[in-house]
């Protein structure tokens, strides 16, 4: 959790995956809508956005333009970085059992948490239930079960996701998928290569390690660039291949 804390302010994955939240919630109309309901507002005037794995708190700050932000996360050393970001509305919980009430929020995001939770199909159909008819989920998983590997034990994942398979469980959670794209397809190649050479060396003792190769300043801040740019195209199109999968669901 602390390398982390350190990384995700200007590390390439993590900054890419915020600009994209960003992104997708300027663009998207329920979004640029929550602001001008008053059903989706707090006292504040301003709709609630609920994320759902808000980490160490670095994506929190990003999604104060779209409403008030409430940080949701069941570690409580992550909870203590997001405060150290200087996040004070945050709630310690599991994503499967959120203590929201029914139709209570405007935005829901979930990024990179679904493939944490053993009963992911229960973490979204609370995401359901705490959204206000008409609310969005923005959400985010690792794609591709071929691509499983050190990496994804090292993070603790149960699972990764074909397209089809997510899809059909947003319908199930009572969502309508808007949007739903592989992502980060600029460096499939490489890191797919990578993937596949770590299981060819599948590590025989020890805790499994992650894939985290941090680049050289010039290359960091390129690829970001790189990224930044497939962003763009995400906002008129879906992109073949990724991955990562990203979707933008609505609650009915």
């Amino acid at each position: 959790m602390a390398r982390m804390f350190e990384l995700e302010d200007t590390y390439w994955w993590f900054v890419a995956r915020r600009l994209l939240v960003r992104d997708l919630l300027r663009r998207h109309p329920a979004a640029q809508a929550a602001g001008d309901r008053e059903a989706g507002a707090n006292c504040t005037g301003r709709p609630i956005v609920l994320d759902v794995g808000c980490g160490t708190g670095a994506t929190l700050k990003v999604l104060r333009e779209s409403g008030e932000v409430v940080g949701l996360d069941a570690s409580t050393e992550a909870l203590g970085y997001s405060r150290r970001r200087g996040h004070r509305q945050l709630v310690q919980a599991r994503g499967e059992e959120l203590p929201v009430a029914s139709a209570a929020v405007e935005i829901v995001t979930a990024l990179d948490l679904l493939e944490h939770i053993p009963d992911d199909g229960a973490a979204l159909r609370e995401f359901a239930r705490v959204l206000r008819p008409g609310g969005l989920l923005i959400l985010t998983v690792p794609a591709g079960p071929f691509l499983w590997s050190e990496h994804d034990e090292a993070l603790d994942h149960l699972r990764r996701y074909r397209r089809a398979e997510l899809q059909r469980m947003l319908e199930a959670a009572g969502f309508v998928t808007e949007r739903l794209s592989p992502a980060i397809a600029a460096l499939f190649l490489p890191i797919a290569a990578l993937r596949l050479f770590q299981r060819v060396r599948r590590r025989k003792k020890g805790r499994p390690q992650t894939a985290f190769i941090i680049p050289p300043g010039p290359i960091n801040w390129l690829l970001i660039a790189l990224l930044t740019l497939e962003n763009r195209c995400l906002m008129h199109f879906d992109l073949p291949l990724g991955v990562s999968l990203v979707a933008v669901a609505r609650k009915p």
